[in-house]
C-alpha cells in the first residue's frame, strides 16, 4: 500500500507525517496490496483540515474532517475510511456472482414435422439460446406481459429451479415446474 502525505498552507513536519502514514496503515488489512491512499493536511485560519484519498480495486473513498487539532483531524478521518472500506467491502462480498442464484442458459427448439404421406419426421427448424434470469413468480408474469411473448423460461427464485410461465388460451398464466422423482 502506497501512502503519499502532502502538507498546504502547514509547516512540513515528520512526526505529523509518520503519525498520517501510521494511522492510515489501520485500513490495510481491509484493501488489496496495490491501493494508493493520498492525504492531505492542511490549515485554513484555525482549522486544520485531514483528507484522505484511497484509491483500491477500482474504487475511490474520500474522507475529510475539519477540527481544531491535526492529530485529532487525522484520526476522525482515518476512522470515518475504516468504516467507507468496510462497508464497501461487505458489500462486494455479498455481492458475488454464484451465490444464491446461478444464472443459467436453456435452447429452445421449434420442430416441425412434414406431413406428407411417404414421411412423418420432425426436423428442427430453428435454435435458439435463451438467458434464464432468476426471478420470481410475480416477476415473471410481468416479464411475460413486457416481452409480449407465449411463454417465458426462469428460474424460480424461491424453488431455484427452472420453470417456465405460459400464458393460456383463456387469458391466464400456467406454470411448469420440474419435480425430482
Amino acid at each position: 500500500m502506497e501512502v503519499t502525505v502532502t502538507f498546504r498552507h502547514l509547516a512540513s513536519t515528520d512526526a505529523l507525517r509518520s503519525y498520517a502514514q501510521e494511522k492510515v496503515m489501520r485500513i490495510k488489512k481491509y484493501v488489496s496490496v496495490t491501493a494508493e491512499v493520498a492525504v492531505v493536511l492542511s490549515l485554513e485560519k484555525h482549522r486544520h483540515l485531514a483528507e484522505i484519498t484511497l484509491n483500491t480495486d477500482g474504487a475511490t473513498i474520500n474522507a475529510r474532517e475539519v477540527t481544531e487539532d491535526m492529530y485529532a483531524a487525522i484520526d476522525l478521518a482515518v476512522d470515518k475510511i475504516e468504516r467507507q472500506v468496510k462497508k464497501h467491502k461487505e458489500k462486494v462480498k455479498n455481492h458475488k456472482p454464484g451465490g444464491a442464484y446461478q444464472d443459467r442458459t436453456a435452447r429452445h427448439n421449434v420442430i416441425a414435422s412434414d406431413t406428407s404421406e411417404n414421411r412423418q419426421r420432425a426436423r428442427v427448424v430453428k435454435t435458439e439460446s435463451i438467458f434464464i434470469k432468476p426471478m420470481s413468480l410475480d416477476e415473471a408474469v410481468m416479464q411475460i406481459d413486457l416481452i409480449d411473448n407465449d411463454f417465458l423460461v426462469f428460474t424460480n427464485a424461491d424453488t431455484q429451479k427452472v420453470s417456465v410461465l405460459y400464458r393460456r388460451r383463456d387469458g391466464n398464466y400456467g406454470l411448469i415446474e420440474p419435480e425430482n422423482v
